[in-house]
C-alpha cells in the first residue's frame, strides 16, 4: 500500500487514507453567512467518488466584528445551523469526513465589511496584509468575549453534523497576531514570551472542549512567519505541545503572517520543514499543505515522516478530479 492510500488509525479523527482538501475560502455564501446551492453545487463536484480522505471548510467568522470578507461563512447565530446541516450531510453522503474551520480577523477584518473598526492583540499593523490600519488594541473583556464566540461557533458545528472543528491560527488573522511577535507587543498575561501569546489560544481550546465534550478539535497554526523578528521554530513546537496537553486532536501547518506561500520558495511541500520540527514536538497527528501538485509529492512528505496528512487546495481548486486521478496513479 502507497503512504497516501494507508488510513489514520489509534486517534479520534481517524481517516481512511492521507489526502485531505485543506480550507480555502470561496466567497459564495449568503450575505448574512448561511450556505447557499452555489456552495453546496462547489462541495459535492470536490467530493464526488469520496476519494478524500477529509475536507476541511473554509473559514467561517465567529461574531461580525471578525468578519474577513463579503460572502464569507457564518458560524456567528444559532440561525445558521441548519443550513450547515445540509452541507455536512452532502459531504458525508459523498464518503467523506468533513471539519468546519472557525475564525476571527483581527486586524485583518476592514470596517467597510464589518461596519467596526478592527482590533487587535496590540495597536499594530497588520504585516500579511497591504494598508493595514492600526487596530484598536484588545482589553481582557474583549478578549473573554472573543473565547466565548468560539466556544458557540465550535457548539453550532457540532450540531450541524461536522466530524470537528478547526481553530484557525494562521495567515495573519486574529489568534495568528496573538501568536506572532511582530503583532503582539503586550505587557499583560496575553503577550511576553510563547506561553503568554498563546493564553487565549489555551482558554479557547478549553472552553470549546468543555461545551462540546468530547469533540474532535484541530488547530490550524502558522508555524513560520518568514520574517526578521517573527515566530521561531523553537516557539512552534513549544506551541504545539501546550496545545496538545490542552486537548488538541491534530494540527495542521501553514504559514504565519506570510500566510499560504513562502516568498522567494516554490519547491512541493514548501512548509514541510515546519510540520516536522512540529511532530517532533507531539505525538498527534499533523497535516501540511503548501504547493504540493503531484501525487509522488505527497507521497515524499509522507515517507520521510514530515507530516501524517497532506493537504491539497490549489491543485483540488482547479480540477475537480485531481483527488481521483492523484489515487488511481498509485495503484
Amino acid at each position: 500500500m502507497t503512504y497516501l492510500k494507508q488510513p489514520l488509525e489509534n486517534t479520534k479523527l481517524p481517516l481512511k487514507n492521507r489526502l485531505v482538501m485543506p480550507p480555502m475560502a470561496t466567497a459564495k455564501s449568503e450575505a448574512d453567512g448561511n450556505i447557499n446551492q452555489g456552495i453546496l453545487d462547489y462541495y459535492d463536484e470536490k467530493t464526488k467518488g469520496g476519494y478524500l480522505s477529509l475536507v476541511i471548510i473554509e473559514h467561517s467568522y465567529v461574531m461580525r466584528e471578525g468578519k474577513a470578507s463579503e460572502k464569507q461563512v457564518s458560524v456567528a447565530e444559532d440561525s445558521v445551523v441548519d443550513s450547515l446541516k445540509r452541507l455536512s450531510d452532502l459531504i458525508h453522503k459523498n464518503g467523506c469526513k468533513t471539519v468546519m474551520q472557525i475564525n476571527h480577523a483581527g486586524s485583518a477584518a476592514v470596517k467597510e465589511v464589518t461596519g467596526m473598526d478592527p482590533v487587535g492583540p496590540s495597536a499594530v499593523s497588520n504585516p500579511s496584509k497591504e494598508n493595514a490600519v492600526v487596530p484598536a488594541s484588545l482589553d481582557e473583556n474583549g478578549i473573554k468575549s472573543i473565547v466565548s464566540a468560539f466556544r458557540d461557533a465550535a457548539v453550532r458545528v457540532k450540531k450541524a453534523g461536522f466530524d470537528g472543528v478547526e481553530i484557525h491560527s494562521a495567515h495573519g488573522y486574529l489568534l495568528n497576531q496573538f501568536l506572532s511577535p511582530l503583532t503582539n507587543k503586550r505587557t499583560d498575561d496575553y503577550g511576553g514570551d510563547i506561553t503568554g501569546r498563546i493564553k487565549i489560544h489555551l482558554e479557547i481550546i478549553s472552553a470549546i472542549r468543555e461545551a462540546a465534550g468530547d469533540f474532535p478539535i484541530l488547530l490550524r497554526m502558522g508555524a513560520t512567519d518568514y520574517r526578521e523578528g517573527g515566530l521561531t521554530v523553537e516557539d512552534s513546537q513549544k506551541a504545539a505541545a501546550a496545545f496538545e496537553q490542552a486537548g488538541v486532536d491534530m494540527l495542521d501547518i501553514s504559514g504565519g503572517m506570510c500566510r499560504f506561500a513562502l516568498p522567494g520558495v516554490q519547491e512541493p511541500g514548501y512548509f514541510a520543514p515546519y510540520s516536522a520540527a512540529v511532530k517532533e514536538a507531539v505525538s498527534i497527528p499533523v497535516l501540511v499543505t503548501g504547493g504540493i501538485t503531484k501525487a509522488s509529492e505527497a507521497e515524499a512528505v509522507l515517507r520521510d515522516k514530515k507530516a501524517d496528512l497532506i493537504g491539497v487546495g490549489r491543485a483540488i481548486y482547479k480540477d475537480s478530479a485531481w483527488a481521483k486521478n492523484a489515487m488511481e496513479s498509485l495503484e
